[in-house]
């Protein structure tokens, strides 16, 4: 199978990682694209213009939350996402918190490179507000120790908000969570993963 992924992406990044972690990396070619030139290639994978895709044998998927369910289906060991119906659920919600934030600091990035007009102030401090809270919401939650697709993604967000946004203070306003998250990111698939120096 071929994943289609840009560096810079979080959201690739949870995917890659859940590759790693469930043992799937001898199934998946992996190629770099850039979301922003519509490549043709990206295109007839997802319309949408967005990564991360993947090209199976019949078809496409894409989104991460979508891709992350698949890889977890592919393989029954490690489970990412459990079983029991409230746990899963409590571990999408955290999953759903933390694309919470990529989409917001995302979608911040983009709008500071807006050429043709000024960066909106409004949507900025909006998009910084949601982040900080939600990491504040965060750093109440019970993350895994262990591999789980709930603290996959919560690394990737927190790894996300140090690569493009160091001047949030998450780490000294919540030491508990910067000390889970130095522990979880220090994995092989969070090393083999991050994104390139800026």
């Amino acid at each position: 199978m071929k994943l289609l992924y840009s560096p810079g992406s979080p959201f690739a990044r949870k995917v890659r990682v859940v590759i790693r972690e469930k043992h799937l990396t001898a199934r998946f070619q992996e190629f770099v694209t850039n979301p922003h030139d519509n490549g043709q290639e990206l295109l007839a994978l997802n319309p949408l213009a967005k990564v991360p895709a993947v090209e199976l044998e019949h078809g496409s998927l894409f989104d991460s939350p979508l891709l992350c369910e698949y890889l977890d289906g592919l393989s029954p060991q490690p489970r990412l996402i459990p079983v029991e119906f409230l746990s899963r659920i409590d571990v999408l919600r955290t999953q759903a918190l933390a694309d919470g934030i990529m989409d917001a600091a995302v979608a911040s990035v983009l709008e500071k490179r807006r050429s043709d007009t000024a960066p909106s102030a409004h949507w900025l401090a909006r998009w910084e507000a949601a982040m900080r809270r939600s990491v504040g919401m965060m750093s109440n939650l019970q993350l895994p120790d262990g591999v789980r697709l709930d603290g996959i993604a919560a690394a990737c967000a927190l790894s996300y908000l140090d690569y493009r946004f160091p001047a949030i203070p998450w780490r000294k306003e919540y030491p508990a969570l910067a000390a889970w998250h130095a522990s979880y990111t220090a994995r092989q698939s969070f090393v083999e993963t991050a994104p390139p120096a800026q």
